[in-house]
């Protein structure tokens, strides 16, 4: 008997170290593909900002537009369809999805807002559209991401428009649309506020569809300083 029972207490621990061996292995093997996606993601993102800020449309005063996803016309067949197609004058976008006011709203790098501010260099006009991607983001973070964009375009005339309320992230661009109004108010910077927008969204709930970009295009335009 003490002979038998040994034996299967080796079997069970045999059987318990393989268990935990397939399931750390599992473990390593989705993390590998987490990050592989993450980094696909990011590579994506940033072909798009590249294609995006080679494409220069319209005529008339210079105006940059520095923004996310919705900027670059993420999810649509044609991006350069995105809302800034509404706006008057020539207008080049530069637009990294995922990215925001604060450093860490995109897990892609130093791709927040702050860090985009050399397009706008000779700009007559510097539209900040964006804060969906602050959602999650403490306002120290904000504040402080606001505070350097504000810095590196200073000289410049500039409009901050804030988040729409995309039913996914609501009550975080609720926030953040409450934050970026008192930053803007005092820094001197004419804010459109967005929050109160019903716009068409894709099924995902946070983009907007072709109409949804006609609109909020439209939108901004009518707030712009002629």
């Amino acid at each position: 008997m003490p002979r038998a029972h040994s034996r299967a207490a080796v079997s069970v621990t045999l059987a318990l170290t393989l268990a935990v061996g397939l399931v750390l292995a599992g473990v390593v093997v989705l993390r590998d593909r987490a990050s592989a996606s993450h980094a696909g993601g990011c590579h994506r993102f940033a072909a798009d900002h590249a294609a995006r800020l080679r494409d220069v449309t319209g005529s008339g005063r210079s105006v940059v537009v520095i923004g996310d996803s919705w900027s670059v016309g993420y999810k649509l067949t044609d991006p350069a369809r995105a809302w800034p197609s509404r706006l008057p004058g020539r207008v080049r976008v530069d637009g990294f999805s995922g990215s925001g006011f604060s450093a860490h709203a995109s897990s892609c790098g130093a791709v927040s807002y702050a860090t985009r501010t050399r397009t706008a260099r000779n700009a007559d006009l510097v539209v900040v559209e964006g804060g969906l991607n602050d959602f999650d983001q403490p306002y120290a973070a904000v504040r402080s991401g606001f505070d350097r964009l504000v810095s590196r375009l200073a000289g410049h005339d500039v409009v901050v428009v804030g988040p729409a309320p995309a039913p996914r992230r609501l009550a975080g661009a609720r926030r953040v649309d409450r934050w970026l109004a008192a930053l803007s108010r005092a820094a001197g910077i004419d804010y459109v506020s967005s929050i109160r927008l019903r716009l068409p969204y894709l099924p995902d709930r946070l983009h907007l569809t072709l109409a949804g970009h006609r609109e909020f295009g439209d939108f901004v335009a009518r707030h712009l300083p002629a």
